[in-house]
């Protein structure tokens, strides 16, 4: 049985790690010394696997040393590849997984690389560490593929095994046994792709694309507000259109739209192309948190006819239904109302960690005894809004809730509590 080595155990290594296990030996192995410790206890953080499920992973084994890599057949690459401040790609985590398995590597490895980078950076980055670390040839001694992930957090829908996999590989024979490996665990089968740069160009495009898409509602939204339009009505007419793309308003975080484009504006410069379309959209998505905070503050306070200082934010994560809090835009929105003299305090059942901030008090737990007169309902979590009926207490006499996503239509509301929709 093959040995295959999975560098990252996080949303993405360890759904991979337990779908491969099935077919072949697998190590996850992760540089967090906590994370390991958790998962060899049967605890994943993220919650996408029960202890129950962990446990039943026969072939898989967790490990932070080094040394648990060695005779390794088949590695595979699942690290984050955030940005720096200045919006440019930190490849710090890929740098040093490619000098982990520089030293561990043996001739004929195949390494393939899962996270996300720009196109080129596979071969003109990752194999020249690898080369320097391990003595070896690229090509020669070891091939590389990249086959991108396409997880979807949160989403028990579209899962691992039912998303196309994507494969690019360095020679043909590389190509065809990496998608062998792949096609054991995914369903909806494997594409394969003509070069390593186009398996790395795909998957930088289906982010921007859809940020650009999202940018452009979020936009029209803001031209139909001036103009006292229903920006949902108007959706729902044009989606009559047959070829109509009918994507939604809202915050854009997360660990694939919010950073996937920046990686290709920098490959774009560094070959002297202006991208200025995917800048605008990321710009206008950056700052779209502005806009449901500046209306919910002009709302609250026609409704009060006062400055409400008080506010309760439900939901802190970047999308509903996960923990997921990377990259999320309500951090920015509480920083936004905490400079607009507001006290901001933010309830999430769903994140279970403590979360210290200097903009907001976090409670994962409805064991906080203020009331508010004033609500800002960000995320639409099926948890608190099976079981907002248990919040009420936390609602002042006449209080007004602020419902980002629309949701709390058909909700059961106490009778004095004013909803606004966004």
């Amino acid at each position: 049985m093959k040995k295959i080595s999975i560098i990252g155990m996080g949303y993405v290594g360890l759904p991979l790690a337990k779908a491969l296990q099935k077919y072949f030996l697998v190590t996850g192995y992760d540089n967090s010394v906590t994370r390991i410790n958790e998962l060899n206890k049967a605890y994943d953080r993220n919650s996408n696997f029960t202890k129950k499920q962990l446990l039943s992973s026969k072939n898989l084994f967790f490990s932070n040393k080094q040394d648990d890599l060695n005779n390794t057949d088949i590695f595979i690459v699942t690290v984050p590849t955030p940005i720096y401040k200045n919006k440019f790609p930190d490849l710090r985590h890929l740098e040093n997984a490619c000098k982990i398995i520089g030293k561990k590597k043996k001739k004929k490895n195949i390494i393939i690389f899962e996270s996300t980078v720009y196109p080129g950076c596979t071969e003109n980055f990752c194999a020249k560490i690898l080369e320097n670390i391990s003595g070896k040839i690229y090509n020669k001694d070891f091939f590389l593929a990249y086959s991108p992930e396409r997880i979807n957090v949160g989403d028990k829908k579209n899962t691992l095994e039912k998303i196309t996999k994507i494969v690019g590989a360095s020679d043909a024979k590389t190509l065809n046994a990496v998608s062998q490996i792949y096609s054991k665990i995914i369903k909806a089968g494997v594409y394969k792709c003509e070069s390593i740069a186009v398996a790395e160009s795909a998957k930088v495009i289906e982010n921007a694309q859809r940020d650009i898409n999202i940018a452009f509602v979020n936009e029209i939204g803001n031209i139909f507000n001036k103009l006292n339009i229903n920006l949902n009505s108007v959706l729902k007419a044009a989606s009559t259109k047959w070829n109509f793309l009918n994507f939604k308003p809202g915050l854009v975080g997360g660990h694939c739209i919010g950073v996937d484009p920046y990686y290709l504006t920098y490959i774009a410069r560094k070959i002297g192309i202006k991208p200025r379309v995917i800048d605008t959209g990321r710009y206008t998505n950056d700052l779209m948190y502005k806009k449901p905070a500046n209306h919910f503050i002009k709302m609250n306070f026609n409704y009060s006819k006062k400055k409400i200082n008080k506010i309760l934010v439900l939901g802190l994560t970047f999308k509903e239904n996960t923990n997921d809090l990377r990259n999320s835009k309500i951090f920015d929105l509480c920083k936004y109302l905490n400079s607009k003299g507001y006290k901001v305090s933010v309830y999430d059942p769903l994140v279970n960690i403590k979360v210290k901030h200097k903009n907001f008090n976090f409670y994962n737990k409805i064991n906080f005894k203020n009331k508010f007169k004033s609500v800002f309902f960000a995320v639409p979590h099926k948890e608190i809004l099976l079981n907002f009926n248990k919040l009420n207490f936390l609602f002042d006499k006449k209080a007004i809730i602020f419902d980002l996503k629309n949701v709390l239509n058909q909700k059961k509301i106490r009778s004095d509590i004013k909803v606004i929709n966004f």
